[in-house]
């Protein structure tokens, strides 16, 4: 069953870059959805969890939803979703398989933990996997929102870092709260913070998602993406370690170029695959300690 759901989450979160991409392009208003999306999955995530009496609405007004909401939800995904405008759903899930590399720079400049050399060779090499991604586009006629929406994939990336070094903290500090409650909390306020963003920016008109496109990108995304993918992923956690599921970020943006390719005729040089391998090779190496540690704990187990 671990294993099964292991496979299941990196599928589903390789596949979510795309259904994100076929929403936008339809015509979907990105913070719109993207709130519509985030806050809907997590209120009825949260309901279940108040029904089973593992949650209460007093978590809702916690100041650690609200921080943590506005960093992994908010800032992550609404930089995502915009981005996606321009620039394809493959490059998006590799530019975002650099969280790790963004967390290990904000432990060493500004918490001033010392790494191991390996990750910080692995950050390098990861910084030079972007480089190998976006700089050939850069020598031919590439839209300049094509450029500002890597940056602001990369900027989503620094702020799911902040919020999940934080959330470490919170999930210590309230042991007694499920985690699938705090996910579920964090998501409905960074759904309601897009709302918000999508008021002053965005013309929504409720026809765009008539079409099979966009209705089929969020009801996806919401069932699938959030309340399935993350369930099972809080699940995997649960039942093993934090560093075992979060592995899915070396298979999954292989899966996103892949059905990128296959499903919607994104195109990929060897270039880009190069650049592909060598930032998934940086974030292996980031986390190679974490790594070892999980191997030599399984085997002590057998």
């Amino acid at each position: 069953m671990i294993f099964l759901a292991y496979a299941l989450v990196c599928l589903i979160f390789g596949t979510t870059f795309l259904a994100i991409k076929i929403g936008v392009d339809a015509g979907a208003p990105p913070f719109f959805s993207a709130g519509l999306r985030f806050f809907l999955a997590g209120a009825i995530l949260f309901l279940w969890m108040v029904w089973k009496r593992k949650a209460s609405f007093s978590l809702l007004l916690r100041k650690e939803m609200l921080f943590t909401g506005a960093t992994l939800t908010f800032g992550t995904f609404s930089t995502l979703y915009w981005a996606e405008q321009y620039v394809s759903s493959g490059l998006a899930a590799v530019l975002s398989a650099t969280g790790p590399i963004m967390i290990l720079l904000l432990q060493t400049a500004i918490l001033r933990q010392k790494s191991p050399k390996h990750s910080l060779y692995g950050c390098i090499i990861g910084c030079i996997g972007v480089l190998l991604l976006v700089l050939p586009n850069l020598s031919v006629d590439v839209s300049p929102l094509w450029i500002v929406g890597c940056g602001a994939i990369l900027i989503g990336e620094c702020c799911y870092a902040t919020g999940a070094l934080y959330s470490k903290k919170v999930i210590n500090r309230m042991s007694d709260v499920s985690p699938i409650a705090m996910n579920a909390a964090q998501m409905m306020v960074g759904g309601a913070m897009m709302f918000i963003l999508s008021v002053f920016t965005e013309e929504v008109h409720l026809e765009s998602f008539a079409s099979f496109q966009t209705a089929g990108s969020l009801i996806y995304l919401i069932v699938i993406g959030s309340m399935v993918g993350h369930t099972l992923f809080y699940w995997l956690v649960a039942k093993t370690n934090p560093v075992f599921p979060s592995t899915w970020l070396y298979i999954s943006p292989p899966i996103a170029v892949g059905v990128g390719v296959l499903f919607y005729d994104e195109t990929i040089s060897w270039i880009t695959l190069l650049g592909i391998i060598t930032i998934i090779g940086g974030t292996v190496l980031v986390n190679a300690g974490a790594l070892r540690q999980l191997i030599v704990k399984r085997r002590l187990k057998e």
